[in-house]
């Protein structure tokens, strides 16, 4: 099973006076990665290098930003992907020293600050989460409502028609048997319109 980060990690390292400044974090998706990495050039104006890697499902990113293609970015989502991370941003602040480190010290570089970070990272499992969607008769919203709070989802809307939609979001490992234990006390009474789907 997947883990991502609990919280952001910190690394330093210093190769020929060039200074690299790595983190590891936990990151959802690539507007948020974006907006992170234009926050760090804001911290660090004079940088030369602003490389960063995201592994987050459809979203994953690697960019080299300037260094030579492919010893940055593609290494740093490697070293992600090796530790079976997901929604993880990496990122490396690098200041020139003046040596050019040439491809396969830059490729060292760039992984080594990752990986230097991700030893002390704090990992939790990732749980996959299913949101559902049921109808059920006015008379039975409290009961529904009841039962989403105590199996610790969580509603996430609710509209009133002719019938009232709940949709909620619970974890995938116990979507099958909250439908079941809905459809048994709601005795035949419950629609779900659009069966467990997937998401994160």
């Amino acid at each position: 099973m997947s883990q991502t980060l609990a919280a952001p990690v910190h690394s330093e390292i210093i190769i020929k006076k060039s200074r690299f400044i790595g983190c590891v974090q936990p990151m959802p998706d690539r507007t948020s990665a974006q907006a992170h990495v234009d926050a760090l050039w804001k911290q660090h104006p004079g940088a030369a290098h602003i490389c960063w890697a995201l592994l987050a499902g459809g979203q994953s990113a690697a960019v080299d930003d300037g260094e030579p293609g492919g010893t940055a970015g593609r290494p740093m989502l490697d070293v992600l992907r090796h530790q079976d991370l997901e929604g993880v941003l990496a990122t490396v602040v690098r200041y020139f020293g003046g040596v050019k480190l040439g491809a396969g010290g830059l490729v060292r570089a760039y992984t080594d600050c990752v990986a230097q970070a991700l030893l002390h990272a704090p990992k939790v499992q990732l749980q996959r989460m299913a949101t559902l969607q049921c109808l059920v008769p006015y008379a039975l919203e409290g009961l529904l409502r009841r039962e989403i709070e105590a199996a610790g989802a969580e509603l996430l809307g609710v509209q009133h028609g002719s019938l009232v939609t709940l949709q909620l979001r619970l974890p995938q490992t116990q979507a099958s048997a909250f439908v079941q234990r809905i459809n048994d006390l709601g005795q035949g009474r419950v629609g779900w319109p659009d069966q467990l789907t997937g998401g994160s």
